[in-house]
């Protein structure tokens, strides 16, 4: 018997990148962008090229994306260099916040100030009457499995979303309770995370990346 055969069957090794899209100008006046669909600043577009170059290089097997323009026009920057289609999907849209869409940090903090602190507490806020944090993994998570259920057994698939989206994705996958996903921290504009499958199910590797991911070497897997 080899040693291969000793060992057991191959485990598959996948891995999901979660890509925020580039800059926008709500962005910069710290505006709850939510479904709204707003495009990408010069800069956004610059950050998106930048980014594209070095994930092409995870040598990524599929890329699906949002359907706003923000994400679409990111997830086209890695299209342009890798060769690969993107599928745009609603499932990957940001958050819909109804009435706080729009509004800057501090009009929500004023006009809402009981809402938003309930939903730092991590309670299940209808922020601005929209969609309940679950309510977005509900959406998102199965579209992201499904694709990575189409991979190669060590396949990479590129996700382009949005901050919100992408933390409860995460949590969700991880099996996080709900009221711990804000723990996870926000992502900056065109950085990513990065998800591996590991022998009990996913693991984060990499959060807020604007870098390539480093092998985690001694560790227990």
């Amino acid at each position: 018997m080899s040693a291969t055969e000793a060992a057991g069957p191959a485990r598959s090794s996948r891995k999901i990148v979660l890509w925020r899209h580039g800059q926008t100008s709500w962005n910069l006046e710290r505006r709850f962008q939510g479904s709204t669909d707003i495009e990408l600043t010069e800069t956004g577009l610059a950050q998106a090229r930048r980014s594209a170059r070095l994930l092409a290089s995870l040598k990524p097997d599929a890329i699906v994306a949002s359907d706003l323009q923000r994400a679409a026009a990111t997830a086209a920057e890695l299209a342009a260099v890798t060769g690969l289609p993107v599928t745009h999907t609603e499932a990957l849209r940001e958050t819909y916040a109804g009435e706080w869409q729009g509004l800057t940090h501090e009009e929500i903090v004023e006009k809402y100030g009981e809402q938003y602190a309930a939903w730092k507490r991590g309670e299940p806020v209808r922020r601005g009457g929209g969609e309940l944090e679950t309510e977005v993994a509900d959406r998102a998570a199965p579209v992201v499995l499904d694709h990575t259920d189409r991979l190669p057994a060590n396949g990479t698939l590129v996700v382009v979303s949005h901050g919100g989206t992408i933390r409860t994705t995460i949590g969700r996958l991880l099996g996080l309770e709900a009221r711990s996903w804000e723990s996870l921290g926000g992502l900056s504009n065109c950085c990513w995370s990065v998800l591996g499958e590991g022998a009990r199910g996913w693991r984060l590797l990499e959060h807020n990346a604007g870098t390539l991911p480093e092998p985690v070497l001694g560790d227990d897997d």
